[in-house]
């Protein structure tokens, strides 16, 4: 069964960066499509970005369009995002989430819908104060 474990996550001002890591074990995640979502408190659960089995599809939230970025190292079998850029309003848990694709649509794209997702990690916190 694949497991995901978040981190990188942390505080940092507004206009700071992080890089967080989505580390699989269990199964090789090189089989999977990825995803990254975050929750602030008292909201739904928002797709941020999400990434190909092959890693060439991309694609992100318009709030985070030009500041993150989505990337797989399958030989490490984790999974990345790089915030930049960081606003207030960027503050929530995030989460790395996996699906392994059943259909051939799904090996040649990515998706920000959760349903999608069979996989989940724990989260990791991401604050953005001054």
């Amino acid at each position: 069964q694949l497991q995901l474990v978040e981190s990188g996550g942390g505080l940092v001002q507004p206009g700071g960066s992080l890089r967080l890591s989505c580390a699989a074990s269990g199964l090789t995640l090189d089989s999977y499509r990825i995803g990254w979502f975050r929750q602030a408190p008292g909201k739904e659960r928002e797709g941020v970005s999400c990434i190909s089995k092959n890693g060439g599809i991309t694609n992100y939230a318009d709030s985070v369009k030009d500041r993150f970025t989505i990337s797989r190292d399958n030989a490490k079998n984790t999974a990345y995002l790089q915030v930049n850029s960081l606003k207030p309003e960027d503050t929530a848990v995030y989460y790395c989430a996996a699906d392994l694709p059943s259909t051939f649509r799904r090996l040649f794209t990515c998706t920000l819908r959760s349903d999608e997702y069979d996989s989940w990690g724990q989260g990791t916190q991401v604050t953005v104060s001054s």
